[in-house]
C-alpha cells in the first residue's frame, strides 16, 4: 500500500467525494510552492493526473496550459485505491458514461516522473561523497569513525545510511559485527 502523508490523504479523500474525483480546490492551508511540491510528487506516484480543465462544467484550474485551455486535477485509480476506495473506471478517466476517456494535455514543461527516473550523485567534496568513500574503502567503517571524521553527531551518521544512501541513491550497504571494532558498514564493491 501506498505510504501518504496526511496532506495527501487529505487531499484524495476531498476529491473521491467530488464529481469525477476533482482534486481541486486544495486545503487552504497550502499554497504556493508547497502545493507544487505536494501535486508534483502526488503526479509522480500516479495518484493524480492533470487533464484538460471542462471551464463550461465549471470545473477549477490548477493551471494553464499555454494554449488558452486550463488545467484541472483529478484523483487516479491508484489514487483511490490508495485510500482504500475502489473506483468504478468511469469517474477517474472519464467525463461521463458516454465520454471518451480524458487526456492529460502535452506540455513543453519536463513531467515529474521524468525528474524522478534521474539516477542521483552526490558532488565532488562534499560530506556525502567523503561518507560513500569511506563506506566503499575495504575495510569499511563504523558509526563512532564516520561521525569522528565528518564531524557529525552518530544519529546524523544513521539517518544519512538510512535516507540518502539508501532511499535517495539507492545504494546498497551491508554491515557486519567486526571484533574490536562493532558494527561496520560498507558498500559492497560493484
Amino acid at each position: 500500500m501506498t505510504q501518504l502523508s496526511d496532506t495527501q490523504a487529505l487531499i484524495l479523500s476531498a476529491a473521491a467525494q467530488r464529481p469525477e474525483h476533482i482534486a481541486l480546490p486544495l486545503p487552504e492551508s497550502l499554497r504556493g510552492g508547497a502545493a507544487a511540491k505536494v501535486v508534483g510528487a502526488m503526479i509522480a506516484k500516479g495518484l493524480l493526473q492533470e487533464v484538460d480543465a471542462d471551464i463550461r462544467k465549471g470545473e477549477p484550474l490548477w493551471r494553464e496550459s499555454g494554449d488558452g485551455h486550463g488545467v484541472t486535477l483529478i484523483a487516479t485509480d491508484a489514487g483511490l485505491a490508495a485510500i482504500g476506495i475502489e473506483s468504478d473506471d468511469t469517474h477517474s478517466v472519464q467525463t461521463g458514461a458516454d465520454k471518451a476517456p480524458r487526456e492529460a494535455p502535452p506540455t513543453d514543461a519536463p513531467t515529474a516522473p521524468e525528474a524522478t527516473t534521474k539516477a542521483r550523485t552526490p558532488r565532488e567534496g562534499t560530506k556525502q561523497a567523503r561518507l560513500i568513500d569511506m563506506l566503499r574503502a575495504p575495510d569499511g567503517a563504523t558509526v563512532q569513525e564516520i561521525a569522528s571524521a565528518l564531524e557529525w553527531r552518530s544519529h546524523t551518521v544513521r539517518g544519512a545510511l538510512a535516507g540518502a544512501l539508501k532511499k535517495k541513491l539507492g545504494l546498497e550497504l551491508i554491515s557486519e559485527k567486526v571484533e574490536n571494532r562493532g558494527r561496520v558498514y560498507k558498500i559492497p564493491a560493484a
